[in-house]
């Protein structure tokens, strides 16, 4: 009776047509997780799929069914939207992170140099140790007022403003069901 089994796969199973051995849907819907097929059915149309994994090389059609399902899932909780709201979200957690990692390194940058400066006052400073502006007096050199936030346009990392935009939240993205 079934494609690839004793049973029926999911999808000619919920579409009531006999499973044949050469059905297309078998391998990638099995009659165990109908909710799979059912999901992915609602949003693209059983026929659509079919031809989407007709034009498929074999060995691609497993990640394109993930694909599929992955995206009907996401446009069932969000219709509009989809996956592209979840991909914005980590496009813009990652965004953040860069933004906090390169706050940090200046400020390792700054501590660096406020060391060797705290290091430099103690020994003799060599005439020309420095990089030197027009007023012939080292650039970096008692400049107490130095710090590296100014010139990258960051906030320090101790004040802990960084901005955080959390207009949804993760659990709409990544809570259950949303890939097993």
């Amino acid at each position: 009776m079934g494609g690839h089994g004793a049973s029926p796969c999911a999808s000619c199973k919920l579409l009531r047509r006999r499973c044949t051995n050469d059905c297309i849907f078998a391998p990638y819907f099995p009659a165990d997780d109908p909710h799979k097929f059912a999901t992915v059915h609602k949003v693209f149309g059983a026929s659509n799929v079919s031809k989407m994994l007709q034009e498929l090389p074999v060995h691609q059609r497993a990640d394109a069914v993930s694909s599929l399902v992955y995206e009907a899932k996401a446009r069932m909780r969000d219709p509009v939207y989809g996956c592209v709201r979840a991909i914005t979200y980590l496009q813009n957690q990652v965004s953040q992170l860069q933004m906090q990692l390169a706050v940090a390194k200046a400020e390792i940058v700054y501590i660096q140099m406020q060391q060797q400066e705290a290091t430099n006052m103690a020994t003799p400073i060599v005439q020309n140790s420095y990089f030197q502006v027009e007023d012939d007096k080292p650039f970096l050199h008692n400049n107490n007022n130095f710090s590296p936030h100014q010139y990258l346009n960051f906030a320090p990392s101790s004040d802990h403003h960084v901005i955080q935009d959390y207009s949804f939240k993760s659990e709409s993205f990544f809570g259950h069901g949303m890939i097993s």
